[in-house]
């Protein structure tokens, strides 16, 4: 019952939430703020159902802590970054294919869109919030193990983009140093590891292995839909580029081959 409350008060949530982003894209005239709004969302999610289902058990003040700590990080970072640029390139695409029906596009496909996504892969902190499990055990432990080496990956990674594009010396460069020399996506990496990290933290519960759809959709969107194809093909012609995927793995870490 409490499960069933939560679920339709974080989808009211994430609802509001995507619209009142969508509303501020308008002002703005920018969509890649949506980009800033999926940390958030997720934030927003973890402490209500935390604050109203929750009991102060370690499991929910882990889950709630390491999603606040996610969301929070990504949602500042991307708001530098994005802070005086022109909309993202991704969206200024749409809006130009889109042309006159940009507005109503925009809504349903990329705030709503993201809005349902937000949902599914919200499910394991909210399963976790509606569940009084006092002990902490060896799921919580490997799960949050997981979840740290993912944001790692992701945090350096940022960091360490952020850091080489300011050098006006690197302008029309591939980063390839750090983390970039054995993942080209290792914020990608990172994102996804850290959605199984909570899955694992979930999975004990009844009903926990039916959260495993949360991790397997990240992993799906990064890798096959909005996240690894669209940079790979903006690079496409990219000669430097090339040369760096022959030697680097796209998504898993590893040393990177040796040129021939």
């Amino acid at each position: 019952m409490l499960l069933s409350m939560l679920l339709l008060l974080s989808a009211l949530i994430i609802f509001i939430h995507m619209t009142i982003f969508y509303a501020i894209s308008l002002i703005k005239k920018d969509s890649s703020i949506v980009d800033i709004g999926w940390g958030l969302g997720f934030i927003f999610v973890a402490i209500i159902s935390f604050i109203i289902g929750g009991n102060l058990f370690p499991k929910q003040i882990i889950i709630t802590s390491l999603v606040f700590l996610w969301g929070m990080r990504l949602a500042i970072y991307i708001f530098f970054r994005n802070k005086g640029k022109a909309e993202d390139w991704r969206y200024k695409k749409w809006r130009d294919d889109w042309g006159k029906n940009f507005a109503i596009r925009a809504y349903f496909q990329i705030f709503m869109l993201q809005g349902l996504f937000m949902f599914i892969i919200s499910v394991p902190i909210v399963l976790v919030n509606s569940n009084e499990i006092e002990t902490f055990k060896l799921f919580d432990i490997v799960g949050s193990l997981i979840w740290i080496i993912g944001f790692i990956f992701e945090a350096l990674g940022d960091y360490q983009l952020s850091q080489f594009k300011k050098d006006p010396d690197n302008k029309g460069k591939i980063m390839k140093k750090g983390v970039w020399k054995y993942t080209r996506h290792p914020n990608y990496f990172g994102e996804v590891t850290m959605w199984w990290g909570i899955f694992i933290i979930a999975l004990p519960l009844t009903n926990g292995i039916f959260t495993i759809i949360s991790p397997i959709l990240i992993t799906f969107l990064l890798l096959k839909v909005s996240g690894i194809p669209l940079l790979e093909k903006k690079y496409k012609d990219n000669k430097e580029y090339q040369e760096y995927k022959k030697m680097t793995n796209a998504f898993f870490p590893f040393f990177p081959k040796s040129k021939d």
